[in-house]
């Protein structure tokens, strides 16, 4: 009896020593263990990893085989070029290119940066820059950026010899383009897959991908440029199609940065506390592209109607909720040379007169658009409405991106909502006007002899004024064809949780992940 009551009396002696203990305890040091608490808390969110939210998934891995968008952010993490392109400047810088000399107008000298190593080890040499700029050739996809030269040199284990057709000015440019990436040759050689085996010399090596899920990437611990080697260790893109769950995936903190930002989220995200944004006004033209080579827009009288139909101002406030500007001339106007002489606005009245002079009454006319994205089936809806004004019968066809580009590649459609940035007018041009480019970025697939002849004359001419000359030219030219319908030019926006540094964008979208570490 006695010992239980010596138990006893131990315990409640030490409830007591505890009550007292607890109730003495300092506000200051429960503040310190409050911040403890958050700091063990934020270490646990993200201590070396980055998600990213992606509206599509990208097509393919390999550089060479796509115009997307999505496959050119893979793309920049695990591959390099000769040049890349300066987020502020949007001009060509060096790269994988140590130095270079223009010897004379059709001869150029690159070396390249002794030691740099490619993900499996090898390390990269002259012969690996002349087989991937032969590789590339064989993809439709890449042809305006590798049709420029006549014969590639390899001249020592870390100097190349780039011959060109003609004088070009947009060589260093084409250099930093995707249809230019260095890949190993043994590689190359071996027959290998760059889209299941993405293997460069990148920032970050390919981990997997989990089709309609996500793709993950790790830290290249050997990459050559310690100016920017990354800080992420661990990078996940997360495939998310509808854009309010991408904003909701940010405001909980399930991924730290959305690409694609939901434009009528873009207000709220700015009030919403521990999340920050990127803006900028962006050189994307997005339009509606008209397949030139089906009736009737093989006819430009009825394309230009159609355009004339189309509320420009309505598509932004829409589908980009006001974040845009409604364009009028069929090429970006913060290029330098772009006018717009020649092209129609909005009108009804103007609309009647085209399809009269074509002999067509749009009562009679019925086809479908294709979509694949919530924004670019807003757009479609407004200019459904648009165009019923004159009798006209829209359908919308909702695809997965990969399918919708598909088509868009193959021509195996009537109208869609695309979109086109670039970093330079020429490269813009080439790219959608010239007949070179069909089955790749040139979507409507204008076929103009002569408009060719203009872009391939700018594209040689050195000197600027007379190059921005024919630029004008093929402003009027395009113009007057009316290939697209042209909507708005977008503005670029990126969210982020504001913890994230370094996060800078280009007006063409660009942004370097390598660069992007937490506080």
């Amino acid at each position: 009896m006695k010992k239980k009551n010596k138990i006893t009396a131990l315990i409640l002696a030490a409830l007591m020593i505890f009550a007292f203990v607890s109730c003495g305890k300092k506000e200051d040091d429960t503040q310190i263990d409050n911040n403890i608490q958050n700091e063990q808390n934020e270490t646990e969110k993200h201590p070396d990893s980055l998600v990213i939210a992606l509206e599509s998934e990208p097509t393919t891995l390999n550089p060479y085989d796509h115009a997307a968008v999505t496959s050119g952010y893979m793309n920049q993490l695990t591959y390099n070029r000769l040049f890349k392109f300066d987020v502020d400047t949007l001009e060509p810088v060096p790269d994988l290119c140590d130095t270079f000399e223009n010897v004379d107008e059709l001869t150029w000298l690159f070396k390249i940066k002794e030691g740099v190593k490619f993900h499996d080890g090898t390390v990269m040499t002259a012969d690996d820059v002349k087989a991937s700029m032969e590789f590339a050739r064989q993809f439709t996809s890449s042809n305006k950026y590798t049709s420029f030269w006549q014969a590639v040199e390899v001249v020592d284990p870390l100097t190349v010899k780039v011959v060109t057709n003609t004088p070009y000015a947009l060589i260093l440019s084409d250099l930093a383009a995707n249809g230019n990436t260095i890949l190993p040759k043994h590689l190359i050689d071996e027959g290998n897959d760059f889209n299941l085996n993405p293997v460069g010399s990148g920032p970050y090596k390919f981990v997997e991908w989990t089709l309609g899920d996500h793709l993950t990437f790790v830290k290249n611990d050997e990459y050559f440029d310690a100016e920017h080697m990354p800080s992420i260790t661990d990078l996940t893109w997360r495939i998310i199609p509808e854009g309010s769950s991408r904003t909701i995936a940010l405001e909980t903190g399930e991924v730290d940065l959305v690409i694609d930002v939901e434009s009528t989220d873009v207000d709220r995200l700015r009030e919403t506390e521990g999340v920050s944004i990127v803006e900028r006004e962006g050189t994307r033209m997005n339009f509606m592209a008209m397949n030139n080579e089906k009736a009737p827009f093989n006819d430009p009288l009825v394309r230009k109607a159609i355009n004339c139909l189309i509320d420009k101002e309505a598509v932004v406030e829409v589908s980009a909720n006001g974040q845009g500007k409604a364009t009028v001339g069929f090429n970006p106007s913060s290029y330098a040379g772009t006018t717009d002489e020649g092209a129609d606005g909005h009108s009804l009245e103007k609309a009647m007169e085209y399809f009269k002079q074509a002999g067509v009454d749009p009562t009679t006319l019925t086809f479908s658009c294709m979509a694949y994205t919530d924004a670019t089936r807003r757009t479609a809806e407004v200019i459904q409405g648009c165009l019923l004004e004159a009798g006209i019968t829209m359908n919308i066809e909702s695809l997965d991106f990969a399918a919708f580009l598909s088509r868009l590649l193959d021509g195996d459609y009537e109208l869609g909502i695309a979109g086109y940035s670039s970093t330079d007018v020429l490269t813009y041009m080439k790219s959608l006007w010239h007949s070179g480019s069909i089955g790749a970025a040139n979507s409507a697939r204008i076929n103009n002899p002569e408009l060719d002849a203009l872009i391939d004359a700018a594209s040689v001419e050195l000197d600027t004024a007379k190059r921005e000359a024919l630029i004008s030219q093929i402003c009027v030219m395009v113009n007057g064809e009316a290939p697209i319908s042209p909507l708005f030019t977008s503005s670029v926006i990126r969210a982020f949780n504001s913890d994230l540094q370094g996060v800078k964008v280009s007006a063409s979208g660009l942004l370097y992940i390598c660069d992007l570490s937490w506080k």
